[in-house]
């Protein structure tokens, strides 16, 4: 059963920060009568100190955290009307916590780090309902993992589709008609029960797939800007606002770091037309972007992103030298070790990969295990550099058009460039520049392409 109008509304971590931000976003969804689904995040800072709850802390360590936690969700309780009912079932959720973080000072899992994790969604959207209820709204709570079913690589589960389509066909869609639903972002189960989530960014991808599995006519994402940006306007103040763009387009910022939305995000809207909106729960009048199936007359140039922590590891062998297949044992050996790479050049003897380690909600940092540098050492020569940046110009047709290497690559004269990726998308051309680099690069390049 589909409705033909329904919107899914997704609130990201500040926007359900405090009594006050919770509010505005109330209004915000009441505003659209449309709006049937309503997606959370942890309130902001929740989700930070439960991933360092589940790293295994001290007692005395994990009491300051825990507090830290009772204190941001008591603060919204305690405006409320009437706190008593939801006090009960906050502190439940509490009690949990404190009791996976003891287990989590004995031993850690990422099954266990999942478990907690997702009590900061589990939170948010018990508090959520209490304020819609005290504005009369006929709001009811829903667990999505009752319907979002993922495999178990816990921190960064992927979704069955076919079946969280069928499930909520079941349990999600009937209750639209009754009354506003609330449910969680980031968070699903996998066959056994255990509670998994979808990696950073997560909210995004939930509000996406319910889209898709309820055929939605439009998914808004509600953040703390209004729109996408030609580039972060924390590092460029002159950046402007692109009042609608394509899903490649934004695909190809968000995969190279624009925080503004998730890479996985948009598939499931690709995959069946639904346009994404993105604005500001603080300043919903401010108007956002619309991401779409297509726009007419794309320019050349249409943003910046950045990517840091990147590390670049370069193989040097004299036997590369028309032999056959050290690339394939090169990415063999990679794919054993769970790595994926990000960017490649080679050299008649030589090759360098660009690795990116953001994006999983595990705590270990570095993807180079000893193991796998005693095993590409085994092969060739290894050279590693870290806290490098990448810089992606997001744009149409670059490939094909004249005279973007002079354009770009002429104001960076003073800067050290890495690597240069160009050709194998005609959406991007990207770099990689130090670390330290990273913000004047972006200034200059934003001055002179888009100024």
């Amino acid at each position: 059963m589909s409705y033909p109008q329904t919107v899914i509304a997704k609130f990201g971590g500040t926007s359900v920060a405090d009594y006050d931000a919770m509010n505005r976003s109330a209004d915000v969804v009441l505003s659209d009568e449309n709006v049937r689904v309503v997606v959370l995040s942890a309130s902001a800072g929740i989700t930070n100190l439960l991933v360092a709850l589940a790293g295994g802390l001290e007692a005395t360590e994990r009491f300051v955290k825990l507090d830290a936690i009772r204190k941001i969700q008591y603060d919204i309780v305690e405006r409320l009307a009437n706190p008593q009912i939801i006090r009960e079932e906050v502190e439940r959720l509490l009690e949990n916590i404190t009791t996976l973080a003891e287990a989590a000072s004995l031993a850690t899992s990422t099954a266990l780090t999942d478990e907690l994790v997702s009590h900061g969604e589990l939170m948010s959207t018990l508090l959520f309902v209490e304020i819609l209820r005290e504005r009369n709204v006929d709001a009811q709570w829903f667990d999505i993992r009752k319907i979002m079913r993922t495999n178990d690589r816990f921190g960064r589960a992927e979704p069955d589709v076919a079946t969280l389509t069928e499930l909520a066909s079941q349990q999600l869609a009937p209750r639209l008609e009754q009354s506003l639903v609330i449910t969680q972002g980031f968070i699903g189960s996998e066959s056994k029960g255990r509670t998994t989530t979808l990696g950073r960014g997560g909210s995004d991808y939930t509000a996406a797939l319910l889209g898709e599995a309820l055929h939605a006519s439009r998914v808004d994402i509600w953040t703390d800007v209004p729109g996408i940006y030609t580039t972060d306007p924390r590092m460029v103040p002159a950046a402007k606002r692109i009042d609608k763009i394509a899903f490649e387009e934004a695909a190809e910022m968000a995969t190279f770091g624009a925080k503004v939305l998730h890479p996985a995000t948009l598939l499931p809207a690709v995959r069946c037309g639904i346009p994404v909106f993105v604005g500001s729960s603080k300043d919903p009048k401010a108007g956002g972007t619309l991401v779409c199936n297509h726009t007419d007359n794309p320019p050349l140039f249409r943003a910046l992103a950045v990517r840091r922590k990147q590390t670049l590891v370069t193989l040097h062998s004299m036997s590369m030298l028309h032999s056959h297949g050290f690339l394939a044992e090169v990415f063999n050996i990679l794919a054993q070790h769970n790595v994926s790479v990000d960017l490649v050049t080679t050299s008649e003897v030589s090759v360098a990969l660009t690795l990116d380690t953001t994006g999983s909600t595990s705590t270990s940092d570095s993807l180079l295990t000893t193991s796998l540098l005693t095993e590409l050492s085994s092969l060739c020569r290894v050279e590693v550099e870290e806290n490098l940046a990448l810089v992606a110009i997001i744009g149409n047709q670059l490939s094909k058009a004249c005279g973007v290497g002079k354009e770009v690559f002429g104001v960076l004269e003073p800067f050290n460039i890495r690597m240069i990726c160009y050709g194998a998308s005609s959406y991007n051309l990207c770099f990689l520049v130090p670390g330290d680099d990273a913000e004047k690069v972006v200034q200059k390049l934003h001055h002179n392409l888009f100024e």
